[in-house]
């Protein structure tokens, strides 16, 4: 169960005009519609599809889980993890820029001491605050339950990529919802897989999105900055 005034945060927090740039960032799609990997609505749900269950769809998704429950030294290995597990530096400056953005705009907005000790934490550790572990200690410290968080987390993260395939295709509007529509059961099957998942089991390889990431950061013209 989720109350209406945890569901209005969660809403708030992973809204479009919640000031984190994630319109900013195409996590690597840029480059797979300028190769030609991606370049239509099937290939653009085959696509988010695999993120999702294999890329940082999955991991991120494990860092969001244990960060909701973390604190003290466990929320410090999360923190550290996090940071450390990305593929390339666009994908590094994607999660880190991102979650100083909505840790600076939650703190300001929504204050509670376990955003303090986490802000405070990732200084002493000299490390970011990793996006999805921004968004799940929030959610932790404002009685957000875990499963819609997590759900809302990867929603967002998936209609984000939809959001920058729809102008870097290009494709229409209504394209693009029919893919978000498509992705409600593997967004819903990411969640419930990451609920049941035991920590040791973390990783991801989704080693395709790495390869046009790295392809991105020398592109001749670009829109994103990954």
């Amino acid at each position: 169960m989720i109350t209406e005034d945890a569901l209005y945060r969660l809403m708030t927090w992973l809204s479009p005009s919640f000031p984190v740039g994630a319109y900013t960032y195409s996590h690597g799609l840029e480059w797979a519609v300028e190769s030609g990997a991606v370049h239509d609505r099937a290939t653009l749900e085959d696509w988010v599809r695999g993120v999702l269950a294999h890329g940082a769809g999955r991991s991120d998704a494990d860092l969001f889980r244990d960060a909701w429950a973390a604190e003290g030294a466990a929320l410090d290995r999360v923190i550290e993890v996090a940071d450390a597990f990305r593929g390339t530096a666009e994908l590094a400056l994607e999660s880190a820029a991102q979650g100083r953005a909505f840790l600076t705009a939650v703190q300001a907005s929504w204050p509670h001491p376990r955003l303090d000790a986490l802000a405070e934490r990732c200084a002493a550790l000299d490390r970011p605050p990793a996006y999805p572990v921004a968004v799940a200690v929030a959610a932790a410290a404002h009685d957000v339950p875990l499963a819609p968080a997590l759900t809302a987390f990867l929603h967002a993260f998936t209609a984000n990529l939809v959001s920058a395939a729809v102008r870097l295709v290009p494709l229409g509007q209504t394209d693009g919802q029919r893919v978000q529509a498509a992705l409600g059961p593997a967004v819903a099957a990411a969640a419930r897989a990451a609920l049941a998942r035991p920590p040791e089991d973390f990783g991801a390889a989704a080693p395709m999105v790495d390869l046009f990431s790295m392809f991105h950061e020398t592109q001749y013209t670009r829109l994103f900055r990954s």
